[in-house]
Formats: structure tokens, C-alpha cells, sequence
């Protein structure tokens, strides 16, 4: 078995493909501390900066003194504590939703709340761009016919909605999709649902907090309240924390917490990050100056990226993808850039489609715009 594994490790390097990790020392920002150098980086999806905002550390503090670390047994046993339900409540009131579900992690959610929402029978339309939880859920599910439509479709879309004779039809996207940056046409998705009788889940991780009035996220950003919409998001990535959540109508919710098997079997969320989340939410609706600062930094990224030999996607968002194609080209640009002191991360397949490996750019409120042109000139040198 040894041997077995070794060539698979080997056939991995030998196609550029191998990944490493860094181990990082000290709270997140702009600089971190990784094996032993001062890195520049944009690396992180901490879009907001919040994930070492004093606010947040103090209600975890609190939370740590009032109620000690582990929820101790899952959420309908004995694990759903105060802090959470104070989470659900006040994310359902600030996104004018009838009900949230808090999950542990974004991946658990799509994994447990898909299986539970598509049942025996329906049918599910996947954008072909979706990030792996969303992919993996729908795998759990066994939907009676699965169409992956090309990315942003609109038309192979509606022509598989309009073949689909069953009786339950859902359409699975990501709301900013998290290697290229761009937003789904989700205006587009409602009509389509509304023509045709189907459904619309939602995975907003990359634009809950970074779009949309307050930071809503891209329904808001969009202007869009849906009853088909069942909408999801995390809290570990602009919210600074941890955890995800499912916002929905009652009944949905209600749904989902009796057969949501990624909910019912596992211990229920520390408190301490259900408080530190809370905390977040605060900082989210009031510091609209993070969400301007984002996009500042986004404008000084795209227009300074014109003179590079590779392709920066266009973006709205916090991630900005410099498209290199080849897996040991963006790698030696990726470890050129190490070597000035910067991390920008080289996403290689099967995490994007062969032949756009890529470096992702993710941009936080915390950089500045002298960061910034350091990127670009660091890139420059690299081409």
C-alpha cells in the first residue's frame, strides 16, 4: 500500500500538481507569520479584516468565562446553546428571513442541507463552475437526473428545465464564485425557477459580508427577495469566525433540522464562536468603510494589472484570479513572489478546470493601496 501511494504522490509532483501547506503563527492580517518569514499577504479570506478585531475577541472572551469551550453533545441533544440561538435569531432579522439554521461549516451545510432538500425524485441543475461542497452534496443527494450546465448558461439552462419532467427541480449555484470572482446571474436564475416551477439554492460564502446593503450579501447586492430562494452562507470567511448558516422560510428550516444529517450528527458549535459571531454581525452592518475600501483596492488592482502578460478576471468582489494556465508556470511565479516577501496562492487543478491554473488574489479591507502596487510591481518583476 506503501508503494501504492508513493507513485500517486509522485505522479502528483511530476504534473505540477503536489500542493503544500504553510504553518502560520500569530492573528490573521495583511503580514503573516509563515514558517519563519514575514509574508505580504493575499492569501486570506478574511475579506473584512474582522477576524482579529478587538470587538470579536472581547464577546469570545465573555462568551469563554460564561460558558466554557465545547457545546458538549450535538444541538438537538444538548449542544444548542444560548450564543447560537442568539446567532440564528439576529441573522434571520438582519436578512429579513423567517428562519436560519447555523451549521459548523459551510461544507457541512451544503453536504446535509441538499440530500434533505432535493429528495427522491428531483431533479438539480448545477452550474458547472460550483464550489466542491456544493458538488459533493449533490453527489449525496442521488437527484434522478443531474444537469451541469456550462458556467453562466442561461440558455442550456432553460433548455434543461424545460426537458425536466420532475417534480422537484432545483437550481444549485454558487452566489460569488470562489475562484473566479465573478457573481452568478441570480435575477436571471429566480425567473427561470419561477417560469418553470424549480427551486434556487444559493451559496453566498464569498459575498455574504462584501456585497449587498450592509453586507447582506449578493441577494441584496442584486435587489432580490425570493421565496424560491433557499440561501446560505459562512461565517468564517468576511465574518472573521466560523461556522455557516441557512436562511429560509420556516417550514424549510424546520425541515432541515430534522433531516439534515450533518446537523443532527454532530456536536453542536462552541459557544465562544457563536459570540464572536454575533459581535461580527455588528461590525458588518456599521463599518460600511471596509466594504468601500474593498472595492478602492479592487479598482487599483484591475487597472494596474493591464501591462501583465497574464489575463486578471474582471471583479466586483474581494477575489481577483490572474489566469497563467500552465500548473509550474504559475507555481514559479508563485514562489517568485514568495521569494519579495508576498503569498498569493497558485490554485492549480482539480480545483480549476486544466489549463487556468491561476493565482487567486483575495484582497482584505486591512491592505492598503501601497500593498497593492507592491503586488503589481512584484508581479512585473516575475513576467
Amino acid at each position: 500500500m506503501k508503494n501504492f501511494y508513493r507513485q500517486k504522490l509522485q505522479n502528483l509532483q511530476e504534473n505540477g500538481l503536489l500542493r503544500n501547506r504553510k504553518t502560520v503563527f500569530g492573528p490573521q492580517g495583511p503580514h503573516l507569520q509563515a514558517d519563519g518569514q514575514t509574508l505580504l499577504a493575499f492569501a486570506s479570506n478574511d475579506y473584512l479584516g474582522l477576524a482579529s478585531h478587538p470587538d470579536l475577541i472581547r464577546a469570545a472572551h465573555e462568551a469563554l468565562d460564561r460558558y466554557g469551550l465545547g457545546a458538549g453533545a450535538s444541538a438537538l441533544i444538548s449542544g444548542h446553546s444560548e450564543p447560537v440561538a442568539q446567532l440564528e435569531l439576529a441573522l434571520a432579522s438582519w436578512l429579513g428571513q423567517e428562519r436560519v439554521l447555523h451549521f459548523s461549516t459551510g461544507y457541512m451545510a451544503n453536504l446535509g442541507a441538499i440530500p434533505a432538500l432535493v429528495g427522491e425524485g428531483g431533479a438539480v441543475f448545477s452550474d458547472a463552475l460550483n464550489h466542491a461542497c456544493l458538488i459533493d452534496g449533490i453527489r449525496l443527494a442521488r437527484p434522478s437526473s443531474l444537469t451541469v450546465y456550462p458556467h453562466g448558461d442561461l440558455a442550456r439552462l432553460e433548455e434543461g428545465l424545460s426537458r425536466c419532467e420532475a417534480a422537484e427541480k432545483w437550481i444549485i449555484t454558487d452566489g460569488v464564485f470562489s475562484m473566479d470572482g465573478d457573481i452568478a446571474p441570480l435575477a436571471e436564475l429566480v425567473t427561470l425557477a419561477e417560469r418553470h416551477d424549480a427551486r434556487v439554492l444559493v451559496d453566498d460564502a464569498h459575498g455574504f459580508g462584501v456585497l449587498g446593503d450592509e453586507g447582506r450579501g449578493t441577494l441584496s447586492h442584486l435587489g432580490l427577495n425570493s421565496p424560491r430562494v433557499v440561501y446560505m452562507a459562512t461565517l468564517g470567511k468576511a465574518a472573521g469566525v466560523f461556522g455557516a448558516f441557512i436562511a429560509a422560510s420556516a417550514e424549510v428550516i424546520e425541515w432541515l433540522l430534522q433531516r439534515a444529517r450533518t446537523y443532527i450528527f454532530t456536536t453542536g458549535t462552541p459557544p465562544v464562536l457563536a459570540a464572536a459571531c454575533v459581535a461580527s454581525l455588528e461590525r458588518i452592518r456599521q463599518d460600511g468603510f471596509r466594504r468601500e475600501r474593498l472595492k478602492q483596492l479592487g479598482r487599483q488592482l484591475q487597472e494596474g494589472a493591464q501591462g501583465l502578460p497574464w489575463k486578471l478576471l474582471p471583479s466586483e468582489t474581494a477575489i481577483h484570479p490572474l489566469i497563467v494556465g500552465d500548473n509550474f508556470t504559475v507555481t514559479r511565479i508563485a514562489q517568485a513572489l514568495q521569494q519579495q516577501g508576498l503569498w498569493v496562492p497558485a490554485i492549480r487543478p482539480p480545483t480549476v478546470p486544466p489549463g487556468s491554473a491561476r493565482l487567486r488574489i483575495s484582497l482584505s479591507a486591512q491592505h492598503e493601496p501601497a500593498h497593492v502596487e507592491r503586488l503589481l510591481a512584484a508581479l512585473r518583476s516575475a513576467a
